[in-house]
């Protein structure tokens, strides 16, 4: 059954650009309220401004950085003061980093680990009692294709998404007798601005896909009578993705280390 978001409301994190932007304009264009967050007002105000305009949606802007503890707890008390319920929450919030471990910071690899997994986690655990009893939006926690293997140069990120993706699909096995719908979302290498703080796009693997494409895919998942678990973006990506479940690990993990270092 298609979901129904009109007069819901909508939490997104990493929502000034990418995958989140995206996300918040596509359900605003299905008539959800949003709740934007991420670090950079600025972006914030300007694509809420252009989505009451185009959609005449209700959208909240906060600005926040997502990286400590104790933060799922503080958006609840947030929304709680604004009288607001959130109904879907999208974790997109997340970034990457590409070094041999040896060679990484280890405060970047903190942060790395405090965002990907820490919040996304804090943040699930805090508005689920929430989501559940209104049982009728969506859990949408962004993973990758990275997810599917380790990736020598990309060994925190890989193992960040490996994460949320298990962690997931467990959830969604704990939520199945709920209306709740839970999804791990996971795209390949995608024209975002991900690329842009990795500082390169050597380590994209496969043709890029838009935010466009990716987003109708999970959308496309939630519409379904049974929502999967999980979802790969793009038909290439995810024979890619079952190849790596197949073969021999040595031989993926060889394979992961030749494409990120091309």
């Amino acid at each position: 059954m298609t979901m129904t978001y009109s007069g819901t409301t909508a939490l997104i994190t990493g929502a000034s650009s990418g995958l989140g932007a995206e996300f918040a304009s596509r359900l605003a264009a299905r008539g959800s309220n949003l709740v934007l967050v991420a670090r950079r007002a600025d972006r914030l105000e300007e694509l809420a401004g252009k989505l009451r305009a185009e959609h005449g949606v209700a959208v909240t802007v906060l600005p926040m950085d997502l990286g400590r503890a104790g933060v799922g707890k503080e958006l609840v008390e947030e929304m709680a003061k604004r009288g607001i319920t959130v109904d879907t929450l999208i974790n997109n919030a997340g970034f990457g980093t590409r070094a041999a471990l040896v060679e990484e910071d280890p405060e970047v690899i903190a942060s790395e680990i405090a965002l990907n997994v820490a919040a996304l986690v804090d943040i699930t655990r805090a508005f689920m009692p929430g989501m559940l009893s209104s049982g009728k939006g969506a859990l949408v926690n962004v993973a990758s294709t990275a997810a599917f293997q380790p990736i020598p140069g990309m060994a925190v990120y890989g193992a960040t998404k490996a994460f949320v993706l298990s962690f997931t699909e467990a959830v969604a096995h704990e939520a199945k007798s709920s209306g709740l719908r839970v999804l791990a979302l996971c795209p390949g290498a995608t024209r975002t601005e991900f690329f842009d703080v990795l500082g390169s796009e050597s380590a994209a693997v496969g043709r890029m896909q838009t935010s466009a494409q990716v987003v109708e895919t999970a959308l496309k998942a939630l519409d379904r009578p049974g929502t999967p678990a999980s979802v790969v973006s793009g038909w290439a990506n995810r024979i890619a993705a079952g190849l790596a479940q197949r073969l021999p690990r040595a031989l993926v993990v060889g394979i992961a280390a030749r494409a990120v270092q091309e």
